[in-house]
């Protein structure tokens, strides 16, 4: 009996029980949905993290209060929090001065959450930093109108912002914002320019925030965040020794003796993407082994379904047999009919994670099935299918003929 043939039957037999084979493929469908759906939304988170280690460039790095070890537990952070000193634009400008094997460094505050005012309209809880010039430059900011403040306007303390996509659509709906007026925090300041929308990231909006020149948030009494340092090199060649001379130059400046631990942190894109891997990698796993579980569940009721068909179609492979059928071509057949309905169960639940990926990447954050992983779905169903059709296709090309046609 040729693979045609086989196929064609097992076919007719899902066919011949329609509810019953749906009712069969519930498990299996659920099971690839599942599966499917939280690879994407991995392959989305990972590949989110990468575009904006990429975006800020991989020969950047920031200069922190804090390194990583320092968060290993409560007792480390303590310990760091009287260790390590705030930042000080000072140090920055004796890094910036000698490190000439760093391109360009500047300073950015953390986000101080702020009202925004324009008119009657009202925004609350937005997310204000200061930052320097050159952050435009080193960040790779993308400019959707207008311009980025410029040094002479962030030495003079000037008020102007430069604002998210958010802000310009909520406070200027029909109009340009650039060159209008805006109040943050009481004080009037004039936008120069308006970012490029990014959209939303786990339901939260990215475009919501306002950079204003770092001097001239310093000068405001009510506001007040942390500073760290955004720096780059010329080139991937030199990051490492860009990153070690800032390290060096840093020491200097905080005259810390040689054998002692840096008393700031230095995070690099490989160290981000390091943490991630050593923090989310067991939770990636468990994640993944949830899903597999209602494969297994799937797999099971397959088993048990084909099993029942061999029961009930006794008399029909005792005819079978009896007109020369020979116990391979049984053994095909319901192996061939269990691997088919598991691969249209793998079949279904692809479409269904698709589309539940359609409405997470909507609403929450972009997700993305492999193509490799949507060939993988369906032959790890049709692997699965096999497997658990194997028993009951060996028990029915085991069965007597003479036994068989005597079943009623």
């Amino acid at each position: 009996m040729n693979f045609a043939e086989t196929l064609k039957l097992a076919f007719a037999a899902i066919w011949g029980h329609k509810l019953r084979s749906f009712l069969t493929l519930l498990g299996m469908i659920i099971g690839v949905t599942a599966f499917m759906v939280v690879l994407s939304v991995l392959q989305g988170f990972n590949t989110y993290v990468d575009e904006k280690i990429a975006g800020i460039g991989s020969n950047s790095f920031t200069i922190n209060r804090f390194s990583f070890d320092d968060f290993k537990d409560s007792d480390t952070l303590a310990e760091a929090q009287r260790r390590n000193r705030e930042l000080e634009l000072e140090e920055l400008e004796f890094v910036r001065s000698n490190g000439d094997l760093i391109k360009a460094i500047g300073a950015k505050t953390r986000g101080n959450r702020m009202q925004v005012k324009r008119g009657s309209e009202l925004l609350e809880d937005i997310s204000v930093e200061g930052a320097e010039p050159v952050i435009a430059e080193i960040e790779k900011v993308e400019i959707e109108s207008g311009r980025y403040f410029v040094k002479e306007e962030n030495e003079s303390g000037a008020r102007v912002a430069f604002i998210g996509a958010d802000i310009e659509k909520n406070l200027f709906p029909r109009s340009s914002a650039v060159g209008e007026e805006i109040k943050i925090g009481g004080l009037p300041y004039r936008v120069v320019g308006v970012a490029v929308a990014k959209g939303t990231v786990f339901g939260q909006p990215q475009d919501a925030f306002i950079h204003i020149p770092i001097k001239t948030y310093l000068k405001s009494k009510n506001q007040w965040s942390s500073l760290y340092f955004v720096g780059t090199s010329y080139s991937d060649e030199t990051f490492d020794d860009a990153v070690e001379q800032a390290r060096a130059l840093m020491r200097i400046k905080r005259k810390v003796s040689p054998g002692e631990k840096d008393n700031f942190g230095i995070f690099t894109p490989d160290a981000i993407t390091n943490l991630r891997d050593q923090v989310l990698g067991p939770i990636f796993i468990v994640i993944i082994a949830v899903p597999t579980i209602a494969l297994l569940v799937g797999a099971i009721v397959i088993m048990n379904i084909m099993l029942v068909a061999v029961t009930e179609r006794t008399r029909e492979i005792g005819i079978r047999k009896s007109l020369g059928a020979r116990q391979a071509d049984i053994l095909k057949q319901f192996l061939s009919e269990s691997a088919t309905l598991a691969a249209i169960g793998g079949f279904i639940g692809l479409i269904l994670a698709e589309l539940i990926g359609v409405i997470v990447t909507a609403y929450v954050i972009q997700t993305k099935i492999p193509w490799w992983a949507a060939i993988l779905a369906i032959g790890v169903s049709a692997a699965v299918g096999i497997l658990a059709g194997l028993f009951p296709a060996w028990k029915a090309a085991r069965l007597d003929p003479i036994e068989a046609l005597r079943a009623d």
